[in-house]
């Protein structure tokens, strides 16, 4: 098999593999989110009830907020670099010598002699899509195949945090007791957290027990800092 058609088949550089970023965005901010908000909620209150209807608030409240500020955030990057390629080919357009300047430059930093770059630079300004693309790349570092698609990473987001935000509040639907609630709650959360880690470290081919350590840290702390803000507010 070619080398290079075997790289790109990597699970990192699929579309999916791309969007482990908002899946473990999502997911953690949802788990850390609601386990720290319940976790104070409930040091603050004793009624479970509150505690559940809050928390499903929050959530609905976390999940629409993810999910357009994940499309504005992808969105507005598409357009800026947009913009950044349409300014290149003005350039080129309307002056060519600047860009042959840049393109010695950035050979001239890998170190290349003026000798070994003119045939480089005969080749690129021969065509000038090949000249845009390889400005594109090497110049503003912008893939060629790159586009963020927003309404799927709103969506991914969305929903993610969606996955995140549920198991916390599971305990609440069940008892009364708020200790035995947020126990439970947390002990979900960090189960969930250890898994998000371990599929994430699947993916990103990077140690499954440190990356799913991270991200229980994280959500741990999250939590201990609602709790005992919800304390004190109560003792108040």
């Amino acid at each position: 098999m070619d080398p290079l058609k075997r790289f790109h088949n990597e699970d990192w550089h699929t579309p999916e593999g791309k969007l482990i970023r908002e899946f473990v965005f999502g997911i953690n901010d949802g788990l850390v989110t609601t386990v720290g908000f319940v976790a104070g909620v409930t040091g603050a209150l004793v009624n479970t009830k509150i505690v559940l209807m809050s928390g499903m608030a929050e959530i609905v409240a976390g999940t629409v907020s993810m999910f357009f500020g994940a499309y504005l955030a992808a969105k507005s990057q598409n357009e800026f670099y947009q913009k950044e390629i349409r300014r290149e080919k003005r350039e080129i357009a309307e002056n060519p010598d600047h860009e042959i300047e840049e393109i010695y430059e950035l050979y001239a930093d890998k170190g290349f002699t003026k000798e070994e770059i003119d045939p480089i630079v005969k080749r690129l300004t021969a065509d000038k899509k090949v000249l845009l693309n390889f400005m594109i790349q090497d110049e503003l570092g912008i893939s060629l195949d790159y586009y963020e698609k927003p309404l799927k990473i709103a969506s991914y987001t969305g929903l993610s945090f969606l996955a995140g935000g549920v198991p916390p509040l599971i305990p609440y639907f069940f008892t009364r007791n708020s200790f035995t609630a947020i126990v439970i709650s947390i002990l979900l959360s960090i189960l969930v957290l250890l898994f998000a880690g371990f599929a994430k470290a699947k993916v990103t081919k990077t140690n499954g027990l440190k990356s799913s350590m991270e991200m229980v840290l994280i959500g741990g702390a999250a939590a201990a800092a609602g709790f005992v803000c919800g304390r004190l507010i109560g003792l108040i």
